[in-house]
């Protein structure tokens, strides 16, 4: 299962590729996870945006990372259970990366005028389109709101890293910067904390700092539901 995430995963970058240099065909405006109220946003999203990627890098690492961490699951759960981890820890990080520009949109639009915000939705979408933006700095944010991609499978990924790290808490990974040995435990926990800051400290950072954590939250009830039931759990 991991083997054909990943070759999945790589499937659909090509086809990206392939589609933007040749035909001159964005398929972030379709697959790539809108918030409800943008004119982009299809249900659909949900799982389609947990197979695009930016570029090489982006792909790159979020697959390292699932082969390193999502065999050894695989190879103790099985396929099947791997495979629900992996989608309830997307779908999930997905969720509340949402509920999260749920809670900005709301504290936005409250301090913005029926008039701003009207002019937001009938503009915004072909602004950023175009490579623009409003002027206004709460139009100009609330724009990227609604009509700003989120792309990758990096939700997902966390979400698996937080279940190697509570299978395996004391199983020695050795870190490429610095090279030094460190417990599986500990580095979640250190990532963990390092996201939730970022989460805080950069504010409308292209990275999607609370999707990571959402991915990580749903791995964390997934796995205590599933320890309730110890026969079966290993």
């Amino acid at each position: 299962m991991t083997k054909n995430i990943i070759l999945l995963n790589a499937l659909v970058f090509l086809v990206d590729w392939v589609m933007e240099r040749s035909f001159h065909i964005n398929l972030d405006q379709t697959l790539a996870l809108y918030y409800p109220k943008s004119d982009f946003f299809r249900p659909y999203q949900f799982i389609t945006h947990m197979f695009m990627h930016a570029n090489l890098t982006h792909i790159f690492f979020n697959m390292f990372a699932l082969w390193m961490f999502g065999r050894v699951l695989e190879s103790v759960w099985g396929a099947k259970r791997f495979f629900i981890f992996y989608f309830v820890t997307g779908l999930g990080a997905a969720a509340f990366y949402t509920f999260v520009h749920w809670i900005e949109y709301s504290a936005l639009s409250s301090q913005m005028t029926v008039e701003q915000l009207q002019l937001v939705f009938e503009r915004g979408a072909a602004a950023i389109q175009n490579h623009q933006n409003f002027i206004d700095p709460l139009m100009g944010k609330m724009n990227i709101l609604l009509n700003a991609p989120v792309i990758g499978a990096s939700g997902a990924v966390f979400g698996v890293l937080l279940g190697f790290g509570m299978l395996f808490p004391n199983t020695q990974l050795m870190l490429l910067f610095p090279p030094i040995p460190i417990r599986a435990k500990y580095f979640v926990i250190i990532y963990g904390a390092i996201e939730l800051f970022l989460a805080f400290a950069q504010p409308g950072s292209n990275v999607a700092h609370f999707a990571h954590l959402g991915g990580m939250l749903f791995g964390f009830i997934l796995i205590k539901l599933w320890q309730k039931d110890r026969k079966t759990f290993y």
